[in-house]
């Protein structure tokens, strides 16, 4: 047994960090979420919300989001073409971005700066799939499914990917040992 903890030691300690990493960040914004009022929507999601209709705006894109009851409806050419709800702002993709980096942190400083850059970057994007997502949604009701189940995800998570390979390949301290 101390023979195959010993071979897979780097593999064993990546998941332990990354489980521990996983669980403790979702068990705090599962706080968080909590802590919001049931009549509520929570302050993350509201953010986004506001930025996506500030930054459509400044991009020409004329949307705007009118607050529902539980979550934003966004309004193209005087139709609702899209809602933002909590699962919308982007947080549990941010987790999982954060807990992967973690697992292969390198230098402190360069892995707050990565994953800072990295959360601030996943974020924007999403306000521009959203962005993206309302209008495709305007034209193309029918293709919701390929657009917000398949075409979307594969780019945002697609966008995490690089990031990773990214961190592990220039700043991780795997990348370090590779480079000596």
């Amino acid at each position: 047994m101390k023979k195959y903890f010993t071979q897979y030691k780097p593999f064993l300690l990546f998941l332990g960090k990354f489980f521990l990493a996983y669980f403790t960040f979702t068990f705090v914004y599962r706080i968080y979420i909590g802590t919001s009022c049931d009549d509520c929507i929570d302050g993350i999601t509201e953010n986004v919300s506001v930025l996506t209709e500030k930054l459509s705006n400044l991009i020409g894109v004329k949307l705007s989001v009118v607050r529902n009851y539980m979550d934003y409806n966004i309004v193209y050419n005087n139709k609702i073409t899209a809602k933002i709800i909590e699962g919308c702002n982007a947080i549990s993709v941010i987790i999982l971005f954060i807990s992967f980096i973690i697992a292969f942190s390198g230098k402190l400083k360069q892995t707050l700066v990565f994953i800072l850059g990295g959360s601030l970057f996943i974020y924007f994007l999403n306000i521009l799939r959203i962005i993206i997502l309302s209008v495709l949604m305007y034209y193309y009701p029918a293709q919701e499914h390929i657009l917000h189940g398949v075409i979307f995800p594969l780019i945002i998570y697609g966008a995490v990917f690089i990031l990773w390979i990214i961190w592990i390949n220039k700043f991780s301290k795997y990348a370090t040992k590779a480079t000596k």
